[in-house]
């Protein structure tokens, strides 16, 4: 089974020696949870976009520096491909600016949240509604990112939130899978961006609060990633 990611974004070049793109990070992490997956890798940002949705079984669209809610040719480009991808009743997984670029697509509504940036490990409470495989009713992972969901598709289900993000997981049957946090994210990782963007993006303070959180906190990483293997294979 093939399933097709859809590239949005890319590791920084100041950690590209030390770390996967993010493409490369779900390729190498759910192959070694889901062996009978195998992977293609298309770099939307630069126009590289497969001839039809039918050229993979399945999708995962990655995070991206880049707003959800831009107009560039390619991100309406992905929007059209979701929508594509939704219509054949595909598989479909977001990661961050992929959870929102999915909902954008499918009448849902991103913008730039006036409450700040969410980074480093964040917790969130499962809906009492939704019984996930992983059985657990918080989950632990990391974020980095200041846009969010504010109103989700009509057609998706809302079953992770907590007090920053009301809508950090989204789901549609057993079609559509989106998160905003990055389970593909090593604590290593999200330490490398935080002291990157420290006094760049990051005020010192949410630099601070962060490190202190992927310090403190664990996450439930490989857990999800299964999860998310698992749902691409139906």
């Amino acid at each position: 089974m093939k399933i097709g990611i859809l590239a949005a974004g890319i590791t920084p070049d100041a950690l590209r020696s030390q770390y996967p793109t993010y493409a490369q990070m779900f390729a190498q992490q759910i192959s070694a949870l889901a062996p009978s997956l195998s992977f293609e890798i298309f770099d939307v940002r630069l126009d590289q976009f497969p001839s039809d949705a039918d050229d993979c079984d399945g999708w995962l669209i990655t995070g991206s520096k880049s707003d959800a809610y831009g107009d560039e040719p390619w991100i309406t480009r992905l929007c059209e491909l979701i929508r594509e991808v939704d219509g054949k009743g595909q598989v479909l997984v977001g990661i961050c600016f992929g959870h929102q670029i999915i909902a954008r697509a499918l009448g849902g509504r991103v913008a730039k949240f006036d409450g700040g940036w969410g980074v480093g490990v964040h917790n969130y409470q499962v809906a009492d509604n939704m019984a996930t495989p992983l059985g657990l009713k918080n989950l632990a992972f990391c974020a980095f990112h200041q846009d969010q969901v504010v109103e989700k598709p009509a057609k998706m289900t809302s079953f992770l939130s907590n007090d920053f993000c009301q809508h950090a997981g989204l789901i549609y049957k057993d079609r559509i899978l989106t998160f905003q946090g990055h389970p593909e994210f090593s604590k290593a990782y999200e330490m490398a961006l935080i002291d990157l963007y420290d006094g760049v993006t990051l005020t010192p303070e949410e630099a601070q609060k962060a490190r202190h959180s992927v310090q403190q906190e664990n996450i439930d990483s490989q857990q999800l990633m299964a999860w998310i293997g698992a749902f691409l294979q139906g």
